[in-house]
Parts: structure tokens; C-alpha cells; sequence
């Protein structure tokens, strides 16, 4: 009896995100708001603060801001404002987890059919613009002692890629791929996971591909998806163990 040994690790990677911002004043005789923006951002504000920092000593802990524009709390019988960068400013941390970072298939019989194992993603954070979590793969399932791979889904009807969602259900569609599902009251999950059946590949980092959203949404603590793994091979698949590790980024925006 031959076992097929099938695993792959899942590697969270830290990450620093730098960002220059290179601004040019110029006097102007009307009134004008600051827009600043690249390929890769964009950022409005309605004035540049003069100072702003987070002064601290030995019984206090500040964070400031000056200059900014009608700053404070403005309500009345039916809305409230909050103005002012200080309301922007979070209070809780950006924080990412994931609870499994081994996702380990075991033994793989091409006659048991698919296969599937999950885990949960949670962000907490309270940046102004929310968060991203995208994710993409260093390459396929592969045994690298003879180059075998297991290939990335293609799903039932050949549509699947890294950034569509497409059936898979059927026993004889073969190759590893995942979809992404709601854990609590909210879905965070991509679109294209709205159906049960949708899964999709992992981006392939080895062929130059671009990592893609798995899950988002806008400002809070524990918001949760669960990323389930899928893998189905063929009675020719070689045996071997195969891996491959997945990143997945978490940004948040503002």
C-alpha cells in the first residue's frame, strides 16, 4: 500500500510600511485643500497641522495636533461631528492574527476524494480608512526532490484564477485552491466567495503574480474570516510531500 504525503506550511511574515511623502507649498490667494497621491496613494486633508507629536513625562501621556481646521464634537437632536484629526487618531492598535499557521493535509488518497482544512483570520484596528488582507503564494504544491507539482485549481469549468471565484464541486476537477467565509454577524470576505461552491487559486509569487484581497472592511475590533484550503488530487498524481507557504498582508488604510 502506498501513502501519498501531502502537507504545506503557512508562513505569516512580518512587514514595515515606510511612506515618503514629498509636498510643495505654494501661496495661493483663495482658499485650497492639500491633496497629496502617487501610484500607490492619495491622501486629502483640508490643512497641514503646524506641530503634532506625542509628548510624554513622568505622569502623562499626550498626543497632539495644532492647526487643525475647526477641530471638535458638534451634535445636535439628529447628527453628530466629530472633526479633527484627534478622532482619527486610533486608540486601538492595529493588530493581525491568525489562530493555525501549520495547515498540515496528512496522507492523501486520490480515492477519498477532496479534501479541506481551515483556519481564522482576525483583525482589530481603528484606522480611518479600515483594512486589507491580501495573500499570495511562494508557488505551487511542490515535491521538490523530483519537481512535482500539484497544480492550482483551475475549478469545475476551467475559470479559476488568483482573482476569480468560479465552482468547484466536482470530484474529477483537480488541484489545490481556497475560498474565504463569514465567521460572525458580518462578512469581511471577498465578493467572489459568496457562493458556497466559489474558490479560486492563491496568486503564484514564482510566476510574478500580485497578491489579492481575501477579506476587508472598515474600522473595529474582531472581525473575523475563516480561509478554508482545498485539494483534490488524481489517481496519477506522484506521491511525495508537497508544500509551498502562503503570506498573507494586512494594511491598514487611511
Amino acid at each position: 500500500m502506498k501513502y501519498l504525503v501531502f502537507s504545506f506550511k503557512l508562513l505569516l511574515s512580518s512587514f514595515t510600511i515606510v511612506v515618503l511623502l514629498y509636498t510643495k507649498y505654494q501661496i495661493l490667494n483663495t482658499a485650497q485643500a492639500q491633496t497629496m497621491s502617487n501610484s500607490n496613494y492619495i491622501i486629502r486633508m483640508g490643512n497641514l497641522n503646524t506641530a503634532a507629536g506625542k509628548p510624554t513625562g513622568a505622569s502623562y501621556k499626550l498626543n497632539l495636533t495644532v492647526g487643525q481646521t475647526g477641530p471638535g464634537l458638534y451634535s445636535g437632536s439628529n447628527y453628530i461631528v466629530k472633526a479633527g484629526f484627534q478622532y482619527i487618531s486610533s486608540i486601538i492598535p492595529f493588530k493581525f492574527t491568525i489562530d493555525n499557521t501549520v495547515i498540515n493535509f496528512g496522507s492523501l488518497v486520490s480515492a477519498n476524494g477532496p479534501q479541506t482544512r481551515s483556519n481564522i483570520l482576525r483583525k482589530d484596528n481603528q484606522s480611518a480608512g479600515g483594512y486589507t488582507v491580501k495573500a499570495y503564494e511562494n508557488h505551487q504544491l511542490l515535491f521538490p526532490a523530483q519537481g512535482q507539482v500539484i497544480p492550482n485549481t483551475t475549478c469545475d469549468n476551467g475559470l479559476c484564477t488568483e482573482s476569480t471565484s468560479d465552482t468547484w464541486s466536482s470530484s474529477t476537477a483537480y488541484g489545490f485552491g481556497y475560498r474565504c467565509d463569514i465567521v460572525d454577524a458580518t462578512n469581511y470576505c471577498n465578493a467572489g466567495f459568496s457562493t458556497s461552491t466559489n474558490y479560486r487559486q492563491f496568486a503564484d509569487n514564482s510566476k510574478s503574480k500580485i497578491a489579492q484581497t481575501v477579506m476587508s472592511g472598515q474600522s473595529a475590533r474582531n472581525q473575523r474570516g475563516q480561509v478554508t484550503y482545498k485539494v483534490n488530487i488524481s489517481a496519477g498524481q506522484a506521491a511525495g510531500q508537497y508544500s509551498n507557504s502562503i503570506t498573507f498582508i494586512a494594511t491598514p488604510t487611511y
